[in-house]
């Protein structure tokens, strides 16, 4: 059974699907304007880092068809604040700035005098990203697919799927691959709380592309792990720091932690556009709070006393030292990682 489109532009319109309503219902927001894209991607109706910034680079177009901007620098300072405004939606996935700022310099660099066609301009750089990510999350499952044996058991958590992407996913590209080739592989689903983006989308993806998928609560992992029921853990990134410090849905430290006690390789996938050498080191990549509610009444039925507190960070950190490998587009990257995602990224001569 084919997995929806995340994302589509039509008509001048970009038609999002709305995650915040699987697995109940398929249905699409149209977003018309830099705000609506802005809304949806904070509100997680689009979620998922490449997914994001493919998104975010749509809102440029079409928060730059509704500018009345006039003059080549009047169109470039528009630019800069269509795409500062969207990165104001969500801090910690690095795709969201990478695409709107790398838009912003498409239309810098085409010279565009009034909006319509600096919105062209940005449409067609828009779209390019698109073309891209899905040959990223295929080369991603290329690179990943050998690490994956004759009926592999992976534990995966969150979503980084084809609803986090515009393409087939990234750990689960790594999978869909394995599963093309024969391998056959098996996979435990974290339901992924506060939010249950594993119960929810994952387990949804894969049942939807015939991959055999077992749901278990996050707090079922160390078990398993000490069942011997685990071979691989393999999950997706938001951000991956210069030392390789990687963040992702909170909950994938605590799954690092207990990968390395059990002698499990612990994978992270995804795309060279995750990797932000202008971040040092997992202490300065900025973690998003969101609302206590979610925790205290997720779905709006509340499952705390009145006036209870919680903390909600939307993401952690997994320090380098517990990551086996990362798997990219550009195959995979081994320890010692301050070295060899600089010789990843094409970077030479003294770190800056």
């Amino acid at each position: 059974m084919r997995i929806p489109s995340t994302l589509i532009w039509r008509n001048g319109s970009l038609a999002l699907l709305d995650q915040t309503l699987l697995p109940r219902r398929v249905a699409y927001r149209a977003c018309r304007t830099a705000e609506d894209v802005h809304d949806a991607i904070r509100r997680l109706q689009v979620r998922g880092a490449p997914a994001i910034g493919v998104a975010a680079a749509y809102g440029m177009a079409l928060g730059l068809r509704r500018s009345d901007a006039r003059g080549a620098g009047a169109v470039r300072r528009e630019a800069a604040r269509v795409s500062a405004f969207l990165q104001t939606s969500r801090p910690t996935a690095v795709n969201l700035r990478w695409a709107a700022e790398r838009v912003r310099a498409a239309v810098g660099r085409s010279g565009a005098c009034d909006a319509a066609s600096a919105a062209a301009a940005a449409l067609r750089e828009a779209r390019a990203i698109e073309r891209e990510d899905r040959a990223l999350c295929a080369a991603i499952g290329r690179a990943g697919a050998p690490l994956l044996g004759p009926g592999a058991r992976v534990l995966t958590h969150c979503n980084a799927g084809a609803l986090a992407t515009a393409g087939s996913g990234t750990a689960l590209a790594v999978i869909y691959e394995a599963a093309r080739r024969g391998r056959r592989p098996r996979v435990w689903v974290d339901e992924t709380r506060p939010l249950l983006q594993g119960a929810r989308l994952t387990l949804w993806e894969l049942l939807r592309a015939g991959i055999p998928a077992t749901l278990v609560c996050d707090n079922m992992a160390a078990a398993l792990m000490r069942a011997g029921r685990v071979d691989a853990v393999l999950v997706g990134a938001d951000r991956i720091a210069a030392n390789g410090d990687a963040a992702n849905k909170i909950g994938t430290y605590g799954l690092a932690v207990l990968a390395r006690a059990h002698g499990i390789p612990f994978y992270v996938a995804a795309p060279r556009t995750t990797f932000d050498l202008a971040t040092p080191d997992g202490r300065r990549i900025p973690i998003e709070e969101r609302a206590e509610a979610e925790v205290t009444a997720p779905g709006g039925v509340s499952w705390a006393p009145r006036g209870a507190r919680a903390w909600n960070p939307a993401f952690d950190v997994t320090p380098a030292h517990l990551i086996t490998a990362f798997v990219t587009d550009a195959g995979r990257v081994h320890p010692p990682y301050s070295k060899s995602i600089r010789n990843l990224l094409g970077v030479r001569g003294k770190r800056r």
